[in-house]
């Protein structure tokens, strides 16, 4: 039994995150300690299951944007064969100043038909990037002689990859795309007036 104050989280977040039904009273507390006494301007609930070889892995996902931070907080488990199970949560709290990049992708269906209420958005991605993580991507360098043998060392580029989050309306819902997409430009905004 925790002996810390009891935080509340605003409704509907709150029942988002219930609704998962994935360790729920957990993953409100680590956001409630993050958020503390701040509002939520947005925010994003996702609940994603992984295949690895015979087993479901599950992993959910909260975002939450305030006037000044963007909360990200990740739960998963940790199953061991033989052992009680585990969970692991992590919240990481980011000034929006610090926010480098927020790029929202969407894939949508019949582009020719948008704007006249028949296309629709099947896949969207959010990726955004504030310096935690960097990807470095290396490949053979060569030179434009076809026959040159000679080593020429590498190439390559770095690119940010703090936070990538996929969500698509057939796996997710299209009530889940429409929210990515509200809460990305939310978040876009929040960051733009930084400069």
């Amino acid at each position: 039994m925790s002996s810390r104050p009891a935080l509340r989280l605003p409704p509907a977040l709150n029942t988002e995150i219930h609704d998962c039904g994935y360790f729920p009273e957990l993953v409100a507390d680590a956001v409630s300690l993050s958020l503390g006494a701040e509002q939520p301007v947005a925010h994003l609930v996702h609940h994603e299951a992984t295949f690895n070889r015979d087993e479901i892995q599950r992993h959910l996902s909260v975002l939450v944007l305030t006037s000044t931070r963007l909360i990200v907080a990740h739960t998963d488990e940790n199953e061991t064969p033989g052992e009680p199970g585990q969970a692991l949560t992590t919240t990481e709290s980011v000034p929006l100043r610090r926010i480098n990049s927020v790029a929202l992708s969407q894939v949508v269906s019949h582009p020719e038909r948008y704007g006249q209420g028949r296309a629709s958005v099947a896949e969207t991605w959010l990726t955004i990037t504030w310096g935690t993580m960097r990807r470095v991507d290396l490949e053979p360098a060569t030179c434009a002689d076809p026959n040159c043998e000679a080593d020429h060392g590498l190439t390559g580029m770095i690119a940010g990859d703090d936070l990538t989050v996929r969500i698509s309306a057939a796996g997710d819902g299209e009530a889940k795309v429409e929210q990515l997409v509200a809460f990305s430009t939310a978040l876009q905004l929040a960051t733009g007036s930084f400069g």
